[in-house]
């Protein structure tokens, strides 16, 4: 039976499938590489018609098929996108004087965390980000004695709508999740070093649609947000100047600058938009130059300031907007941070004979990072190639409910990027469901059993128990005297 791993990436201008298989050394071997245009359903990051993109996600898995002639069991797949954001919150309790710290106080504190209601948002993550023992912080408090325990959170939420249209995509795709992942954290694993972690930085994903902005600092992701601005803002500005987005696309790779020194710009130089048009040199640069510093100002401003002075591994730049020429120029103008690095592949070793990969251009460091990440195996039976093929070959995939047969509970995932697909949320729900009604009913008999001791007592220490058994006790006394 083959061995190997698919994961899938929904992005703004294409969905992206890859299946590799992990070799001993540690390496990964690329096995198939394919990719749907993604325009017509998918928006910043987003699924807004579920239909196209059920059709999509359907061709991508034929198309895998195909090549690996394999049927395939399930998939991870990167959730990212507009309206991610994170929040910061603290839950906190008391404790009476010289309590230790026990790991179930731990995940009560994560469980109250993570039932915060956030009005139409989801949280898909919670990053822990240091507990305070009484006036001190600690990483991990497990066994320190104090009165006062805080949790320091930070939760990465997610339009609900968002959420559930990606998990009901996959259900009437068919396609079983074996891991959903936060998308920017998958890539963060995959280009960053540990010392860049460690020491602070930020991470900015810059895409077709969306840029996403990370935060790092001790090795703790510290914050999180993606930006509506992306690389197509500057077509869509480009094409402004009268011409078709396609053909503005084309001058954006060919002419485009992130950053132009005074001294580089010429006056009377005329680009040609086609065989009759041209559009002035400088009036181009001055709209992609301004399109590209609002981007990183932007950027900056998502930086918090505790970690703005803070940040020594500066800015990695990845995704398919790293290749903008000058974009380290400029994020060093506008940004105000001296180190820039563009991380155009990840730290894996990945063996592979497919451009998309080798070209090292950034656009596919996400979907390698969730390819990565894979730990099961995604192959079914092969594909044979006779009219006859046996039943086993021929069946479909797994439900996603049954891929995880045990819900994981919160502490086992938190801070990892692994995102709870809808089924083993509710699963969750309802084990939790089910705990709670179990803990009520042995509350409840053991409160009737209290109360039961509690009315015997009294009744043994009522007056009129004591006088009644005082009388039995004389009548008793009287009859063994007459006799």
């Amino acid at each position: 039976m083959a061995e190997f791993i698919v994961a899938i990436e929904l992005g703004s201008t294409k969905i992206s499938g890859i299946a590799g298989k992990k070799n001993l050394d540690g390496s990964i071997t690329v096995l198939a590489v394919v990719e749907e245009d993604s325009t017509s359903c998918i928006r910043k990051g987003v699924v807004y018609n579920v239909d196209k993109t059920v059709q999509c996600l359907s061709n991508i898995i034929q198309k895998l098929k195909t090549v690996l002639k394999s049927n395939i069991t399930h998939v991870y797949v990167g959730v990212g996108g507009q309206s991610i954001l994170s929040v910061k919150n603290v839950i906190t309790k008391d404790l009476p004087a010289e309590t230790l710290v026990s790991q179930d106080m731990i995940n009560e504190l994560m469980d109250s965390n993570r039932s915060m209601p956030y009005p139409d948002q989801e949280i898909l993550d919670s990053a822990t980000q240091e507990y305070k023992v009484d006036a001190h912080y600690q990483l991990d408090p497990v066994g320190i004695q104090c009165s006062h325990l805080e949790g320091n959170f930070l939760n990465i939420l997610w339009a609900k709508t968002f959420y559930r249209n990606l998990n009901k995509c996959f259900d009437q795709a068919g396609i079983a999740i074996a891991e959903m992942y936060l998308a920017p954290l998958a890539l963060a694993d995959s280009v960053l070093t540990e010392a860049e972690k460690r020491s602070g930085c930020v991470l900015v994903d810059l895409g077709s649609g969306t840029t996403t902005v990370s935060v790092y600092y001790k090795n703790i992701l510290r914050h999180l947000a993606v930006i509506p601005l992306g690389g197509d803002n500057i077509t869509k500005d480009i094409a402004s100047l009268q011409m078709e987005e396609a053909t503005a696309e084309q001058m954006k790779l060919k002419y485009a600058n992130a950053y132009t020194p005074s001294n580089d710009i010429d006056a009377t130089l005329m680009l040609p938009i086609d065989q009759d048009r041209k559009v002035e040199s400088r009036k181009f640069i001055d709209i992609v130059e301004g399109r590209v510093e609002e981007i990183i100002k932007n950027v900056r401003f998502q930086i918090p300031n505790e970690y703005a002075d803070k940040l020594l591994g500066g800015i990695i730049l990845t995704g398919g907007g790293s290749n903008l020429k000058n974009i380290e120029t400029a994020f060093h103008n506008h940004a105000l941070i001296e180190k820039i690095r563009v991380a155009k592949f990840v730290t894996q070793t990945i063996n592979s004979t497919h451009e998309e990969i080798n070209r090292h251009d950034g656009e596919m460091n996400t979907l390698l990072g969730l390819l990565a990440k894979g730990d099961m195996n995604c192959a079914g039976a092969e594909i044979k190639n006779d009219l006859f093929g046996s039943e086993e070959a021929n069946k479909g995939m797994l439900n996603t409910a049954d891929v995880h047969t045990q819900a994981r509970q919160i502490n086992e995932v938190a801070g990892s990027g692994v995102v709870r697909t809808e089924a083993e949320k509710l699963k969750a729900e309802e084990e939790l469901r089910k705990r709670k009604e179990a803990e009520e009913e042995a509350a409840r008999l053991e409160q009737e059993r209290k109360d039961a001791e509690e009315a015997a007592r009294r009744k043994e220490n009522s007056f009129w128990h004591k006088f009644m058994k005082k009388a039995k006790n004389f009548g008793e006394q009287m009859i063994k005297e007459e006799e």
